[in-house]
């Protein structure tokens, strides 16, 4: 199958829409599957990524990966976004390439944030193929963080403006694929009518995997001491706005009022606007908090591997790649109850549950974590048992299978 993704972001950024990327384009490339990528260009933050030209070109038999001309997103310098004027070669290049089906990953921002239009669409209607949409993150629910306009505009005008954008973009493709039950009924309910739901995210157990434990780890890794006898909770992902800062920062400075700080190490791996915050305010907190900054993906499954607890407070999470990753690690998570991650924690079994905003809930599961070696060990074994049918191989072969379909359907109707 000849395949173009067109993505509003790929490698060297980290998140969960790039790393579910790459590990998408390693099975496809494995199977046989040709795979064009588009994605914006990078180099012109070459001083944060160096290494920009590892992810760019025929990066896997069978896949290569188009720089579009790109732009700066908002203020946040780790970032880029399609430009406007890079659509004209997206066209060329699909032209050239042929594709039999268009799969978009997150539309709205390449449309809000560059190409001003619904991506591939145009196309794929002038050549008779496909074009299917993937909802990755809850768009509307980020306006509060990113776009400081006063309450009244933000709540009316501006939402109403939004929503009705966000039905007009995923409405017009093919299909709309989703990875969560609820986000599913989420975003039936505001009006996208041709969804459809499908487990689409996976995680390798291979290189997940509490077997990656090793005494003296971060000492040796990152030349960290005294860490073996902390309760080490990691922190996993971008140090921004909607990933639940604030309330942890707060909830943090109440929890040591009856946790010793000499137990615990906090590690977090992660870059962002907030970085100097989060380590000024932790580090006058406990004596063991270490920022690492962007980790590698390769580096990711043994720092997971020798932490002890995988804390979230994002309320925001379409689905949450990092917990299933911290599950096929073996290490319980804690998270709030908002959002597609209510589906990976059964409460009490592989981890807890919080009530969001709420610091008592939050800080009374928190710490009975911290103090239950054994209830963190069986809930890691549990939450190991509870990924594996979560394999790339799995969640691919599903994502393939709908791509049949509705090559087709397409092919029926012509």
């Amino acid at each position: 199958m000849k395949i173009a993704i067109i993505t509003s972001g790929f490698l060297p950024v980290i998140d969960g829409v790039t790393v579910s990327g790459l590990n998408r384009l390693q099975t496809l490339s494995r199977w046989g599957h040709q795979v064009l990528l588009f994605c914006p260009d990078y180099s012109a933050i070459e001083n944060i990524y160096p290494n920009w030209q590892e992810y760019t070109g025929n990066i896997l038999p069978g896949v290569n990966i188009i720089s579009l001309v790109s732009q700066p997103f908002m203020d946040l310098d780790f970032e880029r976004n399609v430009s406007y004027c890079s659509y004209k070669q997206l066209l060329q290049e699909l032209t050239q390439f042929q594709p039999d089906i268009i799969h978009v990953d997150e539309p709205e921002r390449l449309c809000f944030l560059g190409f001003w239009r619904a991506a591939g669409v145009d196309y794929a209607k002038a050549a008779g193929i496909p074009c299917v949409s993937f909802y990755r993150t809850n768009f509307l629910e980020y306006i509060d963080d990113f776009f400081p306009f006063p309450k009244f505009i933000r709540s009316t005008i501006l939402i109403f403006v939004l929503r009705r954008l966000v039905l007009y973009i995923y409405n017009s493709y093919d299909v709309t694929l989703v990875s969560s039950p609820i986000t599913h009924q989420k975003i039936i309910k505001i009006g996208i009518r041709n969804t459809l739901y499908a487990n689409l995210l996976g995680v390798d157990t291979s290189q997940f995997n509490p077997k990656l434990r090793q005494p003296g780890y971060f000492q040796k890794q990152y030349g960290f001491n005294s860490l073996e006898s902390c309760i080490k909770l990691i922190f996993l992902g971008r140090l921004t706005p909607d990933k639940g800062w604030g309330f942890t920062l707060q909830a943090f400075e109440r929890l040591l009022q009856s946790i010793g700080a000499e137990k615990l190490a906090v590690i977090v791996a992660g870059d962002g606007p907030l970085r100097n915050e989060i380590q000024t305010r932790l580090s006058g907190l406990l004596p063991h908090v270490h920022v690492l900054g962007r980790v590698a993906p390769q580096s990711i499954p043994a720092l997971l591997a020798n932490c002890d607890i995988h804390v979230t407070t994002s309320q925001k999470e379409a689905r949450g790649l990092t917990i299933l990753e911290a599950f096929a690690s073996g290490i319980p998570v804690i998270a709030p109850r908002a959002g597609g991650v209510v589906e990976n924690i059964k409460e009490g079994w592989n981890g807890f549950l919080f009530t969001p905003n709420d610091e008592d809930d939050f800080i009374q599961k928190l710490q009975q974590l911290i103090e239950d070696r054994e209830l963190r060990q069986t809930m890691g074994e549990r939450g190991r048992a509870f990924i594996k049918n979560y394999s790339w191989d799995e969640t691919v072969q599903n994502l393939i299978e709908i791509w049949k379909a509705q090559i087709a359907q397409k092919q029926a109707h012509s």
